[in-house]
């Protein structure tokens, strides 16, 4: 198994997650500024430094299992990127409750709130992330 990585895409901050080699451990990549395709640059570094198969994005879907506006948003946002990138494979990954589950982490961890609000989003993109790795595990 090659790298993978994963995106928490937020309308103010998009965070970041990469595996290693094994597809074993994630561990947190960045926090990007999702203002004025900003982060689309970090994004471009991010696959040809670690030139990853999958990029697994986190789909904002409601509580009821429906595609909310976030998740047209970022469906939206996960096309283009296809179209930019065809060799790599774009999984569409549910991401219901990985912002409050890391929020409660780092919470437990005794960060700071300006830690937190730092750091949230790459959090839960390794959230994203280790939940598919773990589904492609068994």
């Amino acid at each position: 198994m090659s790298r993978v990585l994963a995106l928490d895409i937020g309308t103010v901050r998009i965070g970041a997650a990469i595996s290693d080699a094994l597809g074993v451990i994630a561990q947190g990549l960045g926090v990007w500024k999702a203002e004025n395709d900003e982060w689309l640059k970090d994004f471009d570094d991010a696959i040809r430094k670690y030139d990853p198969e999958t990029v697994v994005v986190g789909l904002p879907l409601r509580t009821d299992g429906k595609k909310s506006e976030a998740a047209e948003r970022v469906t939206a946002i996960a096309e283009g990127l296809m179209a930019e990138y065809p060799r790599i494979e774009f999984v569409m990954w549910d991401e219901r409750f990985t912002t409050v589950i890391a929020q409660r982490a780092m919470i437990e961890a005794d960060a700071s709130r300006r830690k937190r609000k730092k750091n949230v989003d790459k959090v839960a993109a390794v959230i994203i992330l280790e939940d598919w790795l773990e589904s492609h595990r068994k």
